[in-house]
This record gives structure tokens, sequence and C-alpha cells, in this order.
């Protein structure tokens, strides 16, 4: 059986009355990552492409991976040659127990440098998609739309521009700052800061489901 034959079977539930109904855009995020949504322009007043918003920004996030790896090779480069000039032979914690098992300290090897870089940016990494995922899918539900596919970008991105020695929580506490505060209180992508409310009984700028967020 196909994906697509998977997934259709499983559509039903999703939507309006079924009994997943409310996780509907976990379920249009994970499928249009695979095929093209079913709603396209036919318009002739527009112009009609493959790529759609997602798969665009998917091309954006690849379009990172050079300053990925080679912000991997500096980390790994200048650690390494640290260790060399200060006499360490191994990095301390679980970081060094990876190296030790996967590859070397040497600043002249390139597998090294890249893999030394690595034990540190995929923790960041996977905190920054791990964490904000959860508050756009949260959001998404709760709003009744689709994943942003924006966040893609916004979780590289973000991971990037960290010190490589970051505490984890604190990598958890920004990303998630910056998507419920940033973000998500003005209404989503592309809102505006919401009029005010004449509902005192909730806080208007925290609450999922007011309606000035819709």
């Amino acid at each position: 059986m196909s994906i697509r034959a998977v997934l259709d079977k499983m559509e039903p539930h999703f939507h309006k009355g079924g009994k997943y109904e409310n996780w509907y855009a976990l379920y249009e995020a994970v499928d249009t990552i695979f095929y093209t949504p079913g709603k396209v322009t036919r318009a002739g007043a527009h112009v009609r492409d493959g790529v759609d918003l997602k798969r665009m920004m998917i091309l954006v996030w690849m379009c990172t991976f050079p300053a990925v790896f080679f912000g991997l090779y500096s980390v790994g480069l200048q650690a390494n040659t640290a260790m060399a000039e200060l006499g360490i032979t191994e990095a301390p914690g679980w970081r060094g127990s990876i190296l030790t098992a996967l590859t070397g300290y040497n600043a002249s090897s390139t597998w090294d440098n890249i893999i030394h870089g690595a034990v540190y940016w995929l923790p960041i990494y996977a905190v920054t998609f791990i964490v904000g995922g959860f508050w756009e899918v949260l959001f998404a539900m709760k709003r009744g739309h689709e994943v942003n596919e924006g966040f893609f970008v916004t979780s590289i991105l973000f991971s990037l521009i960290l010190p490589a020695t970051i505490p984890l929580w604190q990598v958890a506490l920004g990303i998630t700052f910056g998507v419920v505060i940033g973000k998500e209180v003005f209404g989503g992508t592309g809102k505006k800061l919401p009029e005010p409310s004449t509902d005192r009984s909730c806080l208007p700028l925290l609450c999922l489901s007011c309606a000035n967020f819709r």
C-alpha cells in the first residue's frame, strides 16, 4: 500500500466530526510534506507552478545546509585546535563518549572537525525543532488552521545563531519565547497586534482561542 493510499484512508478521521479532528493540523502538515495539496490555483489570473509554499520553505531550509556544514567544521576546528594546544585529549561528558566512538580530535581532519561540531549543533537543533514545533502544532490545532511552513526556516536559522555551548534549556526557552510571544500572540504569520478586547475575563494576548486571533 502506497503512502498516498494510507493517508487517504486516514484522512476522514481528521476532518470535522472525525475522532481525530483536533489533530487535523498535524495530519495536514505530514500530508503536504509528501504530496502537493489538493487545493491548487486553477484560474488563469494567477501564475501556476508546481512549487507550493511548503516546498518553497523546504527549499530555503535546504539552502542553509552550506552554512550548517561550514559552521560544524568551524566549531570543530576551533575546538580541536584549542584542545591540542591545551593538551586535552578528550571532550568531557556524553559528547566526549560519542566523539571517542565515532572519530578523533585531529584538527587537520575535516571529518573530525565536522563531527565535533555536530555533537554541539545537532542537540541544539533537535530541541529547537521539537519545542518550537510543539507550539506551532498546538496553536494550529487550537485555531483550526494548518501548521505554518515557515517554521522549517525559523528553526534552522534560530539554531545557527546560538553559541555552540549554550545550555539546552535556554534553547527551549528562547524558541518558546520567539514562537509564542514574538509570533503567535499576534495571531500568527502576517498578523498585527490585535485590537483591545472588551472581555476582561481573560488576558486576550495569551488566550489560544480568543476571537481576536482568528
